[in-house]
């Protein structure tokens, strides 16, 4: 359980007075479909238990200052001239949030902000849409500012793009903005629509993080995006007015694949059956029927990891012993991949159990330390604390 009382407490000590506000934002596993939402397609997240936390105090000029615990680093901006630290990745989250806010007219104070968080970074949890977030939440709180949560996941996924260069889906920053405690939701990328889904009680969800650290920006995730709209670009004379391979079949495929070249067609496979699989999920978990789910997980893994070849020995690794250990319904990678970690669906009486093994066969396989999460499905933004002053 995170303590407030350490952060409002360094707040005070670093700044000098204390924060008037505390917003939080979720990190997010994704339990089926991957690399489908920046192609229109279906997720189906939950919120984690965990979270990126920032804590604030409006200023009356125009001047930013930034606090990170995890980095022990600063920084500082004037919202009159905000520009891109080329040497530092983790300020362009906050700078790239900001500015875009005010790209849409929302008048903005400067502020003191602090921010911590026990999302485990790289691991594949989004902590980077959390801490976007969760900044633009605390802009929200600290100028008045009335955002839906679809807008404010949109403002974050805009300054990952342009900031920080990651042509990520909206995904991570939806179920930030808009997770529901206990569900998962099946969101429709297309049109941000989205439908909570009960998670049984006698099912708990297992994070393995495999200690292989990603990073996406700049890496082959832009190459797959790339290779997705080749693929679509390629199709459209045959299938007509398709705008995304959302719009695409697997029969489709089956019957227009040969005009794809031999390195578009395992993407464009990934991507169409992983929406038929996120949908089936939805509907097997809304049914209760965890075997059917962790059916889909295991043959999204499988696409993953031959089709779309994002996924590396230790996740491949984590799957194989989750499969083989007791209670374990399904399991894949997820996340963006290269790394990262995996989730596994296991039923309630056989948590310890299936923990147990996970340790200490990874530790056997690859000398590595493993510390399995066991997650409960968790709320999207909020404001946390919210003193009288101001």
């Amino acid at each position: 359980m995170y303590e407030l009382s350490k952060l409002y407490a360094a707040f005070e000590q670093y700044f000098g007075h204390p924060p008037t506000r505390i917003a939080r934002a979720p990190g997010r596993v994704n339990l089926i479909g991957e690399h489908t939402d920046y192609n229109d397609g279906f997720v189906f997240p939950m919120a984690l238990d965990r979270a990126t936390y920032v804590a604030a105090r409006p200023r009356n000029d125009q001047i930013v200052r930034v606090f990170s615990i995890k980095f022990r680093d600063e920084d500082q901006f004037d919202l009159q001239q905000i520009v891109r630290d080329e040497r530092r990745q983790w300020v362009n989250y906050i700078r790239g949030v900001a500015k875009g806010l005010l790209a849409r007219d929302l008048p903005l104070r400067g502020a003191d902000l602090m921010i911590d968080s026990d999302v485990p970074a790289g691991s594949g949890l989004s902590s980077s849409a959390a801490l976007e977030v969760a900044v633009g939440y605390t802009f929200q709180l600290l100028n008045n500012i009335n955002l839906l949560g679809e807008e404010l996941a949109l403002v974050a996924q805009g300054a990952e793009h342009t900031f920080v260069g990651v042509k990520c889906g909206i995904m991570d920053q939806l179920i930030a903005a808009l997770g529901e405690a206990g569900h998962a939701l099946l969101i429709d990328c297309r049109d941000l629509s989205y439908r909570p889904v009960p998670i049984p009680a006698e099912a708990r969800v297992v994070v393995c993080d495999s200690g292989v650290r990603h990073r996406l920006a700049g890496s082959e995730y832009n190459q797959r995006r790339a290779g997705c709209e080749e693929a679509v670009r390629l199709l459209k004379p045959a299938l007509g007015k398709i705008q995304a391979l959302r719009d695409v079949r697997s029969s489709d495929l089956a019957t227009y694949g040969h005009l794809l070249p031999p390195d578009v067609l395992p993407l464009a496979r990934h991507v169409v059956s992983e929406n038929e699989r996120t949908l089936a999920a939805a509907e097997a978990l809304a049914a209760g029927d965890l075997v059917k789910m962790g059916q889909l997980m295991v043959a999204s893994h499988v696409s993953l990891r031959d089709d779309y070849r994002v996924s590396v020995r230790e996740l491949d690794t984590l799957v194989d012993l989750a499969l083989a250990a007791p209670g374990c319904f399904g399991s894949r990678m997820t996340g963006g991949g290269f790394g990262g970690s995996t989730v596994s669906l296991v039923a309630a009486d056989h948590v310890d159990a299936f923990v147990a093994v996970m340790v200490d066969g990874y530790a056997i396989r690859t000398g590595r330390k493993l510390q399995p999460l066991v997650c409960t499905a968790g709320a999207g933004v909020s404001c946390v604390y919210a003193s009288e002053e101001e």
